[in-house]
Parts: C-alpha cells; sequence; structure tokens
C-alpha cells in the first residue's frame, strides 16, 4: 500500500496561543526561502511565508518529484531561477495555482528523497511562517514504497470547474485554453503560453456568444491547473458539439511556425507533432498529478471505436478553421493540417482539434502572439471557421448519417 506524507493544519496549534487575524493569501518570503543541498546527501527546502497556511507534502514516482500543496499561497513576483539559483539534487522547481483554493509547488528531484523532517513554525508576533522540508536519500526501493498521490480521488484527476448545463438543441463549443496555473506551458522571456491562450480563449468566447445561438463553455477561465482528462470530462458533461484546444508551443528541435490545426492520430505525422504530443501529455505529471494505477480509459475505449461519423466531421472542422485564419492574413504553417495523438482530442463522439496559433519558439509568431491587434483578428477569423463549420455540419449532418 502506498504512503504518503501529510502535514495539514500544524500550524492551527502554533496560533491558538497568540490570536493573529490572518486574511487573504500567504505570500512568499524570497529572501526567507531556499533550497540547499547538504554536505552529506541531504537536502533542504525552506519557503518563507507571510502567514500559516494549511499544507500537505508527498512524492511521486517516474519522474521523482516532491510535491506540496498549499491553502493557498500567492507566488506571485517569485520565479523558479530565484529560488532555484543552481539545479542540484533537485532540478526544476514549478509552482503556482492548482485549483481554486489551493497552490502546489512541484519540485524534481536528480536523486532519490524522502522526507525525513516536516514542519511550518510560526513566529508568534508576527504570524509569520516558514514551511521546513528536510530530505534524505533514499533507496529506489523505499522511494517507490513511500511514492503515491493523496488518497482522495479528487486530486488524482483534476477537473474544470463543474458546468452548468447546456439548453436543449443549442449549438455547444468547448473552448480549452491549454496550460494553466502551475503548469504554465511554454516560456520565452516573460510571455507564458498559458496566459496568452487564456486571453485568445476569453476573446473567442465572447465572440462566439455575441454571435448568438452558440453556448460556449471553457475549461478554465482563471489560472488554474486542469488535467487532460478533466478537460475532457467537462466536454462530455455539457454535451459538446465541438472541442477546440488552444497552443501556442515551442518546440527544441527542428523548426515550426505558423499556425497549426491538429486532429487525432494514433501515429504522429511528423516528429514535431510527436514531440508536441509528448510534451502535451507530459504536462500532467510534471504537475504533480499522479497518473500510476490509472486505466486510461479514453485511450483503451477510443482505439475500439469505428469513428465512422466523428472523424469525417474532425476533418471539416479542421479545414474550415485552416480555410478561416489563413483568410485573416494567417500566417499558416507550410503544412496546417497535421495529426498526433494528443489526449485532449482522444473523444470519440466530439469533433476535436487541437490549434497551435503560433509558436513561442519562432521570433516571428512570438512577435504576433504579443501583439493584441493581432491576436484580435485571429480570434475574429477562429470564430469564423467555427460558424463557418457549424452551418455546413448541420446541413449535411442528416446525409452522413444516412
Amino acid at each position: 500500500m502506498r504512503a504518503f506524507f501529510v502535514a495539514c493544519m500544524m500550524w492551527v496549534m502554533a496560533l491558538s496561543c497568540h490570536a493573529q487575524d490572518l486574511s487573504g493569501l500567504a505570500r512568499v518570503d524570497l529572501d526567507a526561502s531556499s533550497i540547499e543541498d547538504g554536505w552529506f546527501g541531504g537536502t533542504e527546502l525552506t519557503l518563507g511565508l507571510s502567514q500559516g497556511v494549511p499544507f500537505r507534502v508527498f512524492v511521486l514516482d517516474n519522474p521523482a518529484r516532491l510535491v506540496v500543496d498549499f491553502r493557498e499561497v500567492d507566488f506571485g513576483g517569485v520565479s523558479a531561477e530565484a529560488l532555484l539559483p543552481e539545479p542540484g539534487r533537485v532540478s526544476a522547481v514549478r509552482f503556482g495555482t492548482f485549483r481554486p483554493g489551493w497552490s502546489r509547488l512541484v519540485a524534481d528531484l536528480s536523486t532519490l528523497m524522502l522526507p525525513e523532517e516536516i514542519g511550518m513554525p510560526v513566529e508568534a508576533s508576527s504570524g509569520r511562517a516558514a514551511l521546513t522540508i528536510a530530505l534524505r536519500t533514499a533507496t529506489a526501493e523505499e522511494f517507490a514504497a513511500q511514492a503515491g498521490g493523496p488518497l482522495d480521488a479528487d486530486w488524482g484527476a483534476q477537473a474544470a470547474d463543474p458546468p452548468r448545463a447546456a439548453q436543449q438543441d443549442s449549438f455547444v463549443v468547448v473552448i480549452d485554453p491549454g496550460h494553466g496555473g502551475v503548469d504554465p506551458g511554454a516560456v520565452r522571456d516573460t510571455t507564458s503560453e498559458k496566459e496568452l491562450m487564456l486571453d485568445i480563449g476569453l476573446a473567442l468566447r465572447d465572440v462566439l456568444r455575441r454571435a448568438g445561438g452558440v453556448e460556449v463553455f471553457l475549461t478554465r477561465d482563471r489560472d488554474v491547473f486542469v488535467s487532460l482528462p478533466g478537460r475532457v470530462a467537462l466536454a462530455h458533461q455539457v454535451g459538446a458539439d465541438a472541442f477546440v484546444s488552444l497552443h501556442a508551443d515551442a518546440l527544441s528541435q527542428g523548426q515550426a511556425r505558423g499556425a497549426t490545426v491538429y486532429t487525432l492520430s494514433e501515429k504522429a505525422s511528423d516528429a514535431a507533432s510527436a514531440q508536441l504530443a509528448a510534451q502535451h501529455d507530459r504536462a500532467d505529471i510534471l504537475a504533480g498529478v499522479d497518473l500510476s494505477g490509472t486505466d486510461d480509459q479514453v485511450a483503451s475505449v477510443l482505439m475500439d471505436l469505428a469513428r465512422t461519423e466523428t472523424m469525417p466531421r474532425t476533418g471539416t472542422l479542421a479545414a474550415a478553421l485552416i480555410e478561416s485564419m489563413a483568410a485573416a492574413g494567417g500566417p499558416m504553417n507550410k503544412r496546417p493540417l497535421r495529426e498526433a495523438a494528443f489526449s485532449v482530442l482522444k473523444s470519440a463522439d466530439i469533433p476535436s482539434v487541437l490549434i497551435e496559433v503560433g509558436f513561442l519558439s519562432d521570433p516571428r509568431d512570438l512577435a504576433n502572439l504579443r501583439d493584441p491587434v493581432w491576436r484580435a483578428v485571429m480570434v475574429e477569423a477562429l470564430a469564423a471557421g467555427i460558424l463557418q463549420w457549424r452551418d455546413d455540419d448541420l446541413a449535411i449532418r442528416p446525409l452522413v448519417r444516412q
């Protein structure tokens, strides 16, 4: 049986003797925070906070990482580089909002280590606190025995907020702004994919709603983490007629530029598409979601379904979006229609596409994505493509079903 380390409400006892008027989010004090390797195989993580908060700590395997959940910490103004200037036994760190009311810190471990001491002492006079986690090196067997996510399954597959019911016989579109919260996606200088895609997603929602006759749901409408299964689950809950996932990734190998629309295929159409699909699926793991021991229900069901109706409808949706974006000036990728095994596209009964609006790794695309005027033009093009597909699809759907 997998065990995990829990350290919740420890600060309450310290505060019970000294009344503190705590309000708002706990803020990170970077000057009082550090991640330092010791001389004899140990590492200590210290996070200075403006006030004590409930928290819990656990470790996950494949890859090895330490996860700390808080209720709730404001990481604004804190960078990973400032908290971890030089990688060591902790090779990388990321943090952010994980779900409403909760924050998460994930530390990648280059050396297998387990928490040996965990505490959050609180100053009686100021209410300031410091989370301290002393890590010791562990064998592979020790680490595997302790690794595992929290026992409450709700944390295992984070979903979007419960949606309201869609109106009967309405045309329903689910817009999926990629990444979010603890998962920033691609980052170039001060530009992050999660922020850009949320901006485009919110604007696209507004344009579609103004067009009338469309119900629009977002998998996230703020900076929170939503797991890949959670995004797909929301589309099914609202009975989506179309699912559109928005991204602007970066590729470390090869060149990619221009808007690209992806549809689902078990086999990627090229090496770059395969790399992107791998990056997307890995996002859940890097965000500290424990996917071990869970059935990949989406994939196992998908491969057994004959997608005789959905596949051609997905193809026409992709074509309509490409045509509309190209007419608006793009710029488009030289091969704008591609295929890959993106997890968010694995709904057998919902036409689903993933759009790389551009690539942050390309200077031209990066400049476009930073330009609010260009983004507004692209949003109008995306909306026009979706609406055109809706009209065409409704006209031919009876023929397809025959």
